[in-house]
């Protein structure tokens, strides 16, 4: 039975004169209806308007108080407000409604009212409410107020929606009765949505009231960003003295962009600024912009070891949304710094992520492309860095433009009749057009402006024309014939001589204008693929292994390019000279355009044929998984040699034999390669080791001389890795998979103790072994990456060849959690030739709930420190931390 009141209160301007009461049923039915606790009951009244209310378990109505009870899951609403409790209580005189809970079988409180406004939700123990004032007395009300929480255990609302609280506390821990930190306000007003207002407040942490008070605060609570101070932090060393750090202020501009300032400065005269700005439109583009200046000052003016360093970076990023436009497109990547920055910056020293200390080259670039919908042109503009902080160089390309139009075949008909196409029907031709302004110089010498740019920039522009066509050969080969014209222009050509003073070939003049260098060669070139199968030694192996598929690519091509050295092209000159430690006359040739941009056409004639040969391995084993029965396994993903023969030359006509290879073992990706030449060095015609046209064979009996070698692969494993699948099934063995249909278990009837979830607070999954006991994970990672390169040193006249010199590095990073708070990460590596320790990074961090200690240590090397901090999670509390560290300016490192 569904009993249905409405009860209706005259506005109060009419409240003296009359009171109306309309019951829908007689007293037994009401009394019927109250008993039945298993029906849903509904009704309502109007004060100014409607109040609903209903109940799952009973409704009472108390004709002679004339206030109705509502039991079980009981709602109040009205206007935009709901109020949510076990139980609530409608006193109809008082237009007032009296909210509680109640207690389980455990003693746990449950059905506890929770109010909603437009103001936001609030949860509460108990509650009293006027619908006519909309105040209310409140005990132990829990707003969320932004990232932090306003717990009071008497409060007031007042009509403007704000609550007035005493002895509130104001915390960023979700444990709302029991916090393990808060701000004790002794008085407050919360502004919900907006802001906290309190009065003299003091920090309590773990129950114990510290000597950290403020007079007042305001703390916001808005939901948008909004401008203001940043309050800096304090910082003690031993070389910069006392000082203030990361002060400023944050402008939020407005919903596209924002900016933000802030600085450091010390006792001894030290200082830094750093901006930064963020930017988005949506569904145009996004990025962001920092700049930041650090001017470190080193002991005291008239000391030997005074120095100053004045140190700047600027990064940019920006993208551009997908859905922007189609056909053009403009993105950014800058990263520059001065070459002392990383290591002049605190901040880089205790990130293990963070290789800026280890790493020597930083690169830029800032890109704008541009295509023509249903036509073949393409436009790019791109400005390039690139800088090695090691020895301070810089390559700067400021701009590299390039225009291309796609592969277009100028003689295929337009209406097509048939199948077949002749011949001229294949020919494809394109074009590549490039100009850039390139400069290699030191930091401290590069140039923009006077003779610095005329002297260091280099300059020109470039044109490719390749034609081509596609021919069937014998069925199984494809010949590409082809003829490819590049052109040079330059605005100067430089002419040398030598200096009998410094004995030296030096540039005896420049001579500017425009000058056009071009050169054009002759390629045809086919290609095929050959396919072997072998079984192996089925005593050995037995049925597992299927077969063996090894595929060769073999490719050959012809070329011919004149000579370009001919005085008709006008490209070289030669001068003489007296050598007076040879003791005769010496003619040197030279190109007008050595060390230009774009390079210089070759001398003398080049007829050569390119050889390549291409492998891959792969096995057929039998499978269980596969439906097939089979799956093929990659013995030798490629091996690749590579050289080339010059018919025309006069001699060391065969190119040394370049190897590449990669395969994959124990699941790491391994790469490798070398550089082999047939040819023997001597230094009997010069006195310097010059390759000879001499085979190696018959001058040491080697068919080879190695010339450098690489190889590297990496590890990444951790403890998913070694995790058993449950051999019948594949599955995980741990695999919490259950009946769909059974029965959730009985919270009450089921009270095993799971020390897990107690030492983790309830909040983590309890796992049993096969064996029924618990089982503890610590989940970790390591990820090893190892390089080897061998490449030439010395000459070694006893044995004719240069004696290697061996590079190999290794680095090695990666975390473990003891337990799901603790968590441990660590970077480092060795370099064997140097035989030292790479900058080395060990963190230690613990989950505190609310709140994070870190402590990073830089064990050895140049930058032997550590840091130590607790602080408060939420960025509102940002400054509630506690600092110890000892940089290595402290130690007198810098």
């Amino acid at each position: 039975m569904v009993l249905t009141i409405t009860l209706l209160l005259i506005s109060p301007h009419f409240a003296g004169l009359c009171a109306q009461e309309t019951i829908q049923s007689s007293d037994s039915q009401i009394a019927e209806s109250s008993s039945d606790s298993t029906q849903v009951h509904s009704g309502s009244f109007i004060i100014d308007s409607e109040v609903n209310y209903k109940a799952t378990d009973s409704i009472d109505f108390d004709l002679r108080t004339q206030k109705t009870y509502l039991y079980g899951n009981a709602e109040v609403s009205y206007q935009d407000i709901l109020l949510k409790a076990h139980t609530i209580v409608l006193d109809m005189d008082s237009s007032t409604a009296f909210a509680y809970g109640t207690k389980d079988t455990l003693g746990n409180e449950i059905g506890l009212p929770v109010f909603t406004d437009p103001s936001g939700e609030y949860t509460m123990r108990r509650m009293r409410y006027n619908f006519k004032t909309e105040k209310a007395i409140i005990e132990h009300i829990v707003t969320e107020q932004g990232e932090g929480f306003v717990v009071g255990n008497k409060a007031k609302k007042i009509e403007d929606n704000s609550y007035c609280m005493k002895h509130a506390k104001y915390t960023t821990c979700d444990c709302h009765d029991h916090p393990h930190f808060y701000l004790n306000l002794t008085k407050a007003k919360v502004i919900p949505g907006k802001k906290t207002i309190t009065g003299p407040a003091y920090l309590v942490v773990e129950d114990v009231k510290l000597p950290i008070v403020v007079p007042f605060a305001m703390i916001p609570t808005t939901s948008s960003y909004s401008s203001g101070f940043l309050f800096p932090s304090y910082r003690d060393e031993q070389i910069r003295g006392f000082g203030l750090t990361d002060g400023g202020y944050y402008w939020a501009a407005n919903d596209y962009f924002d900016f933000m300032v802030k600085g450091d400065i010390f006792t001894n005269g030290s200082w830094a600024i750093r901006t930064g700005s963020n930017y988005k439109l949506r569904y145009k583009y996004s990025g962001r912009f920092n700049f930041q200046y650090i001017n470190n000052i080193y002991s005291e003016k008239d000391l030997p070891d005074y120095r100053v360093t004045k140190d700047m970076a600027i990064t940019w990023s920006h993208r551009q949304d997908a859905k922007a436009n189609p056909y053009q497109t403009f993105s950014a990547s800058v990263n520059y710094s001065t070459s002392s920055f990383d290591q002049n910056n605190v901040n880089n020293l205790y990130n293990p992520a963070n290789n800026d200390i280890s790493t020597n080259t930083k690169r830029s670039s800032i890109s704008y492309s541009k295509r023509w919908a249903g036509k073949p042109f393409n436009f790019s503009a791109n400005l390039l860095h690139s800088q090695n902080s090691r020895d301070t160089t810089i390559d700067l390309t400021i701009p590299d433009l390039t225009f291309t139009v796609n592969r277009f075949y100028p003689f295929k008909k337009k209406n097509k009749v048939g199948t077949k196409e002749n011949m001229f029907e294949k020919i494809n031709l394109s074009y590549t057009g490039n100009m850039k302004n390139y400069v290699h110089a030191k930091e401290s010498e590069l140039g923009f402006s006077g003779d610095d740019f005329a002297n260091q920039w280099k300059n020109g522009v470039k044109h490719s024309i390749p034609v081509a066509m596609n021919l069937k050969f014998l069925k199984h080969f494809t010949v590409t014939p082809s003829f490819n014209y590049t052109e040079r222009w330059y605005l100067n050509k430089i002419e040398k001589g030598y200096d009998e003073e410094t004995n030296k070939i030096v540039n005896t003049d420049t001579i500017t204008g425009f000058n056009r260098v071009y050169d054009y060669s002759f390629s045809a070139g086919t290609s095929t693929k050959i396919y072997t199968f072998f079984r192996p030694w089925r005593k050995l192996f037995g049925d597992k292994v299927d077969a063996i598929r090894h595929v060769a690519t073999p490719s050959v091509s012809m070329s011919y390019r004149p000579d370009f050295g001919d005085s008709k092209y006008g490209y070289y000159d030669w001068f003489e000279y007296y050598d007076e430690d040879r003791d005769e006359i010496v003619r040197h040739d030279y190109s007008y355009y050595d060390g230009a941009l774009y390079g210089v056409p070759g001398r003398g004639k080049s007829g050569s044929m390119s050889l390549s040969l291409g492998n891959t391995l792969e096995m057929k084993v039998k499978s269980e998984k596969d439906t097939t029965g089979f799956k093929k396994l990659k013995i030798l993903e490629s091996l690749n040699f590579s050289t080339s023969y010059n018919f025309l030359a006069d001699s060391l006509k065969w190119q040394p034999i370049n190897m590449t290879g990669r395969t994959k073992l124990f699941g790491t990706n391994v790469n490798f390669g070398a550089r082999f030449d047939p040819y023997a060095i001597d230094t009997t015609s010069t006195g310097q080791p010059i390759r000879v046209n001499q085979s190696v064979w018959a001058q040491q009996g080697k068919l080879l001389r190695l010339e450098s070698a690489n190889l590297s692969f990496g590890l990444n494993f951790g403890s998913d890795t070694f995790k058993k699948k449950d051999k019948k099934s594949g599955t995980d063995p741990n695999s919490t998979d259950e009946d769909p249909n059974a029965l959730p278990p009985d919270p009450l009837n089921n009270q095993e103790f799971d020390p897990q979830a107690a030492f983790q607070g309830g909040n983590a999954t309890f796992v049993k072994g096969d064996d029924g006991y618990a089982k503890f994970e610590i989940p970790w990672n390591i990820s090893l990456n190892y390089s080897f390169r061998l490449s030439r040193g010395q000459f070694n006249k006893s044995k004719m060849d240069y004696d290697f010199k061996v590079t190999s590095d290794v680095n090695l990073n990666g975390n473990v959690s003891l337990t799901p708070k603790w968590r441990i990460n660590f970077a480092s590596g060795y370099s064997f030739d140097r035989k030292e320790i790479a900058h080395t990074n060990v963190g230690i961090s613990r989950d505190l709930h609310c709140w994070s200690m870190n402590f990073n240590l830089v064990p050895v090397g140049r930058y032997k420190s550590y840091f130590f901090t607790i602080r408060v999670n939420s960025s509102m509390l940002q400054d509630l931390k506690y600092e110890k560290r000892n940089h290595p300016r402290d130690n007198g490192l810098f």
